[in-house]
């Protein structure tokens, strides 16, 4: 049954039908352009050399833009965000500062705390913290600290280097809240925390995209001061998209104006044309008062607010951007939307309106904090349509935040593969060499579009699998949202001709697991429960589509035709004893586990969606009975010893490994306990007789391929007393494999940890693997928190941590097999000491422990936070969460990429399904 519509979910519906666009303004922004693959113009790919931090402040980018707490329209040609300054920094605060690839002894990080507050999914409201230190920013200690670190060493964070002592700091809020679509009110609120008066420099900032220095358009948009508003300041922004908007702020600070252009002199030692981008810092920080532009005009501003707060002191700036000409008599005593806010009241025949009217531009007293107040209480109402009800006021909290940072980090993504590859015409063509280097066979891939980020510092670019997973919680506030970003990955700009989905920019062409089907299916369900109408349109849009990127993986990762597959590191980066995405140091190959497993349950989500289609199209049949066949196939070659000696399976040890395949034909399992051993249990489905039954094509080919191959009941588990009809279990691990696998999964000692599964078997840590070739002893041994090893940039380790989309898809699984075992299927969890338990009951404790990461426990304190007693105590800190890439496999504190609320938002989802 679908649920009440909020004033919320009716602006979304406005915005699928196009008649009121709500999200062409959001939190699009992102939070870091520098050092990404689209800004590196380098021979040899080097992108973190290419485009340093250190040159942000200074050199304009080609591709798209970033800044604190900011938001664009959504093909980012306007942008607005805060710069700050306290007195002491060398830099002006433009961007979040954090370490390169190559300066952090764990890969990239951010050195900075901030935090997703609040959002909704039509943007019409949303806050963000940032925490702003009063010392001088430690700019050079963070990288030489860092510097001298080894891979086996803790990372040197901010907080460690003493700037938070005695709440030495500035908290500053940033909010958005829209009176209409293109009427944005902005609040900014910097707060004291600190013993001690302390100066501070605001500078809201807005500013153009560079789209005119490239030799392709060179139509330059303006920002001119106007004088519109009595006692206020009114700045009229004029771009050739969009036309005329206006700035408006409060009060009449002192405004400052450049151009987004590269400051050459300082970068190349040329001769500058006129004002550049980094012209606000040199006027404040260096004192170079020629820097700015006297005629008070240009394609950047700001505005300067420069005050002393007193301890627990506080100051609010208000300013409006908005379409609604301040100049125009009606918008002095309300918006332009009054007049069809009127017209829409009901008892007019039509529905009632999704804004009350907008205060007139002037009005930042009443009439702008009532907007603020509306919109909090949409919020409000908004998230108490997504929440349980008995849910804790912790466990709100969480979830709340978890959607915030889903929202928060969709961005601006703009990158044209075969323009970045040839060059500009505006500048000498890029070395030749990247005609043969990074993405050289993705010329087709032109993206232009908001995508939704892992984490918009760490990640600013997005991943195939990481988007498959955002796309489960981000469905559950905003349906359309997550079938778009499902369809575009798919759309001819995006797929290759191939069929490949684009893995991630710094190597389009790189495998990632194949999950595209399995979160589609799973987003059509969703939305079908929320909504109540299910969405054929869009789960045949996909499915057509996938059968592309099925031929694919068919036709280049199973080289020999034998249904085990490969597929390289498959996003697990450091999990295997050799880097599985580069040629094996022994020669041979790999047969893995975990890609004929991902094979496998691609082939039951393509049945499932095959067979949900059939229901209403009998030309559906047909295909589910083509991935029937294939996944008994896979499920064959996988399990069976044969002829050729192929199975996964080790029976001695009850759990399935990768395979070496030498050039000499010998064959070697590789014994580690990984979760390349448990994905073999997300391949799970069951067949319904109410469903089969209804389609007789499919049923009659079925039965007929059962009856002629003797080997396809070992693969079937075929329960005949239902009181319903025959049901068909069709899974990769068979009742006793399960029980098995499961036995090594729920052992303490082994994966299960108190907050999860971890991704590699605790075993290993007293019993590392080791493989020699050459003399090399090649090591794989348990570790629960960062990698010690240098694969995939070594910022991510799969050799002990919990990961949240593994954890989601074992929980599911789990889930299935209980659907078709029911009470029938019990092991001990935790294994040897636990209660018998049901495999739902198994599930609801992995999610619980997952949860439990982020949830304050009876000593007040959060797993999630470690041992940093700022985050555990203080009032200012203690329930701010952080939604980390990976968490400690045996304490459950955050590691890697500490806002990937991406797939770690799923506690959202695992939170709502099954309560705390």
């Amino acid at each position: 049954m679908a649920r009440l519509l909020t004033v919320e979910d009716r602006r979304l519906e406005e915005d699928k039908a196009r008649t009121k666009y709500w999200k062409r303004w959001g939190s699009y922004l992102s939070e870091r352009q520098w050092g990404t693959v689209r800004e590196d113009y380098s021979a040899g790919g080097t992108a973190w050399e290419y485009f340093p931090h250190d040159h942000a402040r200074s050199r304009t980018y080609r591709w798209g833009e970033d800044g604190i707490a900011g938001i664009s329209d959504r093909h980012q040609l306007i942008c607005f965000a805060v710069a700050l300054w306290n007195g002491r920094d060398p830099i002006l605060k433009e961007r979040l500062f954090g370490l390169n690839g190559h300066e952090g002894n764990h890969g990239e990080d951010v050195k900075e705390y901030y935090f997703y507050m609040d959002a909704t999914p039509a943007h019409t409201y949303m806050k963000m913290l940032y925490k702003y230190p009063q010392a001088e920013f430690p700019y050079d200690e963070l990288v030489e600290v860092n510097g001298r670190r080894t891979r086996s060493e803790s990372e040197y964070e901010l907080i460690d280097t003493g700037v938070f002592k005695e709440n030495r700091y500035f908290d500053v809020f940033v909010e958005y809240a829209k009176a209409d679509v293109e009427d944005i009110l902005i609040k900014i609120t910097a707060i004291n925390r600190g013993p001690d008066e302390a100066p501070l420099h605001i500078l809201p900032s807005l500013w153009f995209r560079n789209t005119w220095s490239w030799g392709r358009d060179d139509r330059r948009p303006t920002i001119t001061p106007i004088n519109a508003v009595v006692g206020n300041t009114c700045l009229e922004i004029e771009h050739w998209q969009y036309g005329k908007r206006w700035l408006i702020a409060e009060d009449t600070p002192q405004l400052l104006f450049t151009d987004n252009d590269t400051n050459t002199e300082r970068l190349f030692g040329d001769q500058n044309q006129g004002y550049v981008k980094d012209a606000f810092h040199e006027f404040l920080i260096r004192g170079n008062k020629a820097a700015v532009n006297p005629k008070r005009t240009g394609t950047k501003v700001a505005g300067l607010h420069s005050v002393i707060l007193k301890p627990g002191g506080s100051v609010t700036l208000k300013l409006r951007l908005t379409d609604q000409d301040p100049s125009a008599p009606a918008n002095s005593k309300g918006g332009a939307n009054a007049a069809a806010s009127a017209s829409s009241k009901p008892g007019n025949g039509t529905a009632p309106p999704t804004m009350d009217p907008a205060p007139p531009v002037s009005d930042f007293g009443p009439g702008f904090d009532a907007v603020f107040a509306a919109r909090i209480k949409d919020a409000d109402d908004f998230y108490a349509s997504r929440t349980p009800a008995e849910m804790s006021d912790d466990g709100k909290l969480i979830m709340r935040q978890a959607f915030a940072g889903m929202l928060w980090c969709k961005q601006f993504y703009h990158y044209d593969v075969r323009h970045w590859l040839d060059g500009d015409p505006a500048f000498p063509p890029p070395p030749k060499e990247r005609l043969q280097g990074r993405n050289k066979d993705w010329t087709h891939l032109y993206n232009d579009d908001i995508v939704s980020m892992p984490d918009k510092w760490e990640y600013p670019w997005y991943a195939a699998w990481d988007l498959a997973f955002h796309t489960i919680p981000i469905s559950l506030i905003d349906p359309d949202f997550a079938k778009d970003q499902l369809i575009l990955l798919l759309r001819e700009w995006y797929m290759h001709p191939n069929g490949q989905l684009p893995a991630y920019e710094w190597a389009f062409g790189d495998v990632n697991p194949p999950v595209h089907a399995w979160a589609a299916f799973r987003v059509y369900k969703i939305e079908r429960r929320i909504r109540g109408v299910a969405d054929r349109n869009f789960l045949e849009r996909v499915f057509h589509k996938l059968l592309l990127n099925f031929t694919w993986w068919v036709n280049r990762k199973d080289p020999d035709g034998a249904n085990i597959f490969q597929g390289g590191f498959l996003g697990l980066d450091n999990i295997g004893v050799f880097d599985r995405s580069q040629p094996l140091p022994t020669g041979g190959h790999l047969e893995q586990s975990d890609g004929t497993s991902w094979m496998g349950m691609y082939c039951l989500n393509m049945l499932a969606i095959a067979l949900e289609l059939a229901k209403e199209d009998p030309a559906y049949e047909d295909v589910a009975s083509k991935f029937f066949e294939h996944f008994v196939a896979i499920a064959h070659a996988m399990n069976d010893v044969g002829e050729e000696n192929r199975s996964l399976w080790d029976g001695v040890d009850g759990f399935y490994y990768d395979v070496l395949q030498l050039p000499n034909g010998d064959e070697h399992f590789m014994r580690i306990r990984s979760m390349v051993g448990l994905i073999p249990l997300f391949a799970v489905e069951t067949l319904e007789p109410e469903i089969v039954d209804r389609l007789p094509g499919f049923k009659r080919r079925m039965q007929w391929f059962i009856d002629n191959h003797s080997d396809v009941p070992e693969h079937i588990e075929t329960t005949e007393k239902s009181a319903r009809g025959v049901r068909r279990l069709l899974s990769l691990a068979n009742r006793d494999q399960l029980r098995r696998v499961l036995g090594h999964m729920l052992d303490e000692s082994e994966f299960f940890s108190d907050y999860g599964i971890r991704a590699l078997s605790r075993y290993h840590l007293n019993n590392p693997y080791e493989v020699d070739v050459n003399g090399q002893i090649n090591r794989v041994q348990y570790e629960p928190a960062e990698s010690t090893t240098g694969l995939f940039g070594g910022n991510s380790n799969w050799r002990g941590p919990i990961w949240f989309p593994v954890n989601y898809l074992l929980i599911e699984s789990l889930q299935k097999f209980h659907h078709y075992f029911g009470e029938d299927f019990k092991v001990q969890c935790p294994a040897g000491v636990g209660p018998e338990c049901n495999l739902w009951q198994v599930a609801a404790e992995i999610s619980r422990r997952l949860i439990r990461i982020f949830e304050r426990g009876s000593d007040g304190r959060r797993a999630v936070f470690g041992g940093v007693e700022l985050f555990q105590n203080d009032p200012h800190w203690k329930d701010l969460i952080l939604f980390y890439e990976y968490f400690n496999g045996d304490n459950g504190a955050g590691i890697g990429a500490n806002h990937q609320t991406g797939w770690t938002g799923l506690v959202a989802k695992l939170i709502q399904q099954s309560g705390e």
